[in-house]
């Protein structure tokens, strides 16, 4: 049973990571592409990394793998939010036929609250 379950969360790990390189090619967009990598590649990560907590069941490999699941849920969502806001005020340009550019009016909101200078 325990390996079945391996092989189960291995086969899905590897298919969320063949999904997020094929949303590299697919996606029309560098914040669509962004989306689909970080998104399909956490998930891959975290369930080969599941797979190996059950795989070795030492407690150094289990707390490490652990660790590092807790981390890249944490951190790949801000950093990807990140990536994408430092792309969007750099100029990168959405895809053409986007309907909704809701970071717009939130720049431009800021903008014009910013205390001016004497």
């Amino acid at each position: 049973m325990n390996d079945l379950l391996i092989m189960i969360l291995s086969t899905l790990g590897a298919i969320f990571i063949l999904i997020a390189s094929f949303g590299i090619v697919k996606m029309p967009d560098f914040y669509s592409r962004l989306s689909i990598t970080i998104k399909a590649a956490t998930l891959g990560i975290g369930c080969i990394l599941i797979a190996a907590v059950l795989y070795f069941s030492d407690f150094s490999v289990t707390t490490k793998a652990l660790a590092i699941i807790f981390f890249l849920f944490i951190t790949s969502p801000v950093a990807g939010f990140l990536i994408s806001k430092v792309a969007y005020v750099t100029g990168t340009k959405l895809w053409d036929k986007s309907i909704m550019d809701e970071l717009k009016d939130d720049l431009e909101e800021d903008v014009s609250n910013k205390p001016k200078k004497h």
